[in-house]
C-alpha cells in the first residue's frame, strides 16, 4: 500500500474475532493508509468470517469507509491471498534459509520475513487482469 508496508500482525492468545480485528487492524491501520489516499480510499479485506461481523460493518460506516464488495469466493480477486500463496510457498522457505539468525518466538520474526515491494506492487498491479478473467470466466477460477 502506498509503496510501503505495515509490520506483520501476529494474532497471539485466540483466534482473530470481528472486534479484535477492529481494535487491532482497522482502527491501527486503516485511518492512517484513508488519509494517505483522499477521497478515492476504497478499502479491500476478503470474507474472513471476522471481517464480515456487524460490528466490523458498522465500525467503517461510523468511519465513511467504503468498502469493495466481493463475491462470496473471490480469492482470484483478491491481491492479499496471490501474496499469501506466494509466501506458502517457496519465498517462505528461501527467506527462513536467509536469516542470519534463528527467531526466539512468533514476535520476533516480524522484522525478518519481508517480500520485495516489486513483488507487492506487481501482485497489485496484477489486479486488472485478474478482475477482466474473472469477469470472462463468469466468476470462475483464474488460472495462474
Amino acid at each position: 500500500m502506498i509503496n510501503g508496508r505495515t509490520r506483520l500482525h501476529v494474532v497471539a492468545n485466540g483466534t482473530m474475532t470481528g472486534q479484535r480485528y477492529i481494535d487491532e487492524v482497522l482502527l491501527s491501520h486503516v485511518p492512517i493508509f484513508r488519509s494517505a489516499v483522499g477521497d478515492k480510499f476504497v478499502f479491500m479485506d476478503d470474507n474472513a468470517i471476522c471481517h464480515r461481523t456487524l460490528a466490523v460493518h458498522d465500525c467503517l460506516d461510523s468511519k465513511g469507509i467504503q468498502r469493495l464488495v466481493w463475491p462470496a469466493r473471490s480469492p482470484d480477486l483478491n491481491p492479499i491471498k496471490m501474496v499469501g500463496m506466494l509466501w506458502g510457498g517457496k519465498l517462505l522457505v528461501e527467506t527462513i534459509l536467509r536469516q542470519t539468525r534463528t527467531p526466539s518466538s512468533v514476535h520476533s520474526q516480524r522484522n525478518g520475513f519481508k517480500l520485495p515491494q516489486q513483488l507487492l506492487d506487481n501482485v497489485v498491479q496484477s489486479m486488472i487482469r485478474r478482475v477482466e478473467c474473472c469477469i470472462t470466466l463468469h466468476g470462475g477460477h483464474i488460472p495462474y
